[in-house]
């Protein structure tokens, strides 16, 4: 390795986004990524010292404790992971001058928008991890200018856990699923978000940085959906892939947030508008319906 390879630090190496991380920012450089048995989170003497062996031109931090139920109850790991250590991050990367991605929820607003979320709305957090994720986002814009948050909705990839796999499982064990039909939003796949994360990073080493558009972007893919109908489209696709499920389409049956009690409030309506994401960077989003297609392919 020469002395001016891009050294890029990945987090949360076996999640979701970070899996697809590795491989979309591998031909941008040196990619050192890692879980959390080489980096735990929620200690901030950890992170300094992986920042500081590391020295990375660029931090990508898909890492969040991201059980929102769990963290009704468990605030103060979920306060250390999402609060704390992007604003870690944060301040070590304005020693080294370095560019951080990170990544942020629609959670962070109270879902009572008749409209989707465009970043000039105020958000409002109805739950513990909305209130950490607002946390992280605020902690790191204070650390250093010189970030991107993304927020983002209703994560799907082929690799990790998700919504997608859980339909999939229950509707090869169940004969009838009831799934919410009154919360809205757009699933969005791991792998557009970690194409479109290369995408900024390659701008961002191609400009060195000046004249970057740093700040907050909504990122998600076009057009909405209910959890209901999201099932169902889901369930659709692997009949016609020919697998075998216990469950038919009409014993997919639609139940309300009310008929199904969380420890965590959800919030009702989750769309995110890209649009100024969209116009700053030149990038069209594919509809929903693609990119889960693509995802469940993989899954197949």
């Amino acid at each position: 390795m020469g002395p001016n390879v891009v050294k890029i630090l990945v987090t949360g190496k076996n999640g979701q986004v970070g899996f697809e991380l590795q491989r979309a920012l591998a031909a941008l450089g040196e990619v050192v990524a890692v879980a959390h048995a080489d980096c735990d989170l929620a200690d901030a003497d950890a992170i300094r010292a992986l920042v500081r062996r590391v020295m990375p031109d660029v931090i990508v931090n898909p890492a969040a404790y991201t059980a929102v139920d769990k963290a009704e109850s468990d605030q103060l790991m979920a306060a250390a992971v999402n609060s704390v250590a992007p604003g870690v991050f944060g301040q070590e990367a304005a020693r080294l001058g370095a560019l951080v991605v990170h990544y942020s929820t629609d959670y962070v607003f109270d879902g009572s928008k008749d409209v989707a979320y465009s970043e000039a709305d105020q958000p409002d957090p109805q739950s513990v991890y909305g209130s950490t994720k607002l946390g992280g986002e605020r902690a790191l814009a204070s650390a250093t200018p010189r970030h991107v948050i993304l927020r983002t909705s209703w994560v799907v990839g082929a690799h990790g856990g998700n919504f997608a796999k859980t339909m999939l499982r229950l509707a090869a064990e169940r004969e009838q699923l009831s799934v919410v039909a009154d919360q809205f939003g757009t699933p969005t796949s791991a792998a557009l978000l970690a194409d479109l994360t290369a995408q900024l990073v390659r701008q961002y080493l191609r400009e060195g940085g000046e004249g970057f558009p740093y700040g907050t972007y909504h990122v998600a893919g076009m057009g909405e959906t209910s959890w209901y109908e999201y099932a169902r489209f889901v369930i659709a696709e692997a009949l016609a892939a020919g697998k075998s499920l216990k469950v038919s389409l009409d014993a997919v049956k639609p139940l309300t947030t009310a008929d199904y009690p969380t420890p965590a409030r959800r919030p009702a309506n989750s769309r995110l508008d890209t649009n100024h994401f969209r116009t700053t960077f030149d990038l069209c989003l594919p509809p929903w319906q693609e990119s889960v297609r693509h995802v469940l392919q993989q899954i197949f």
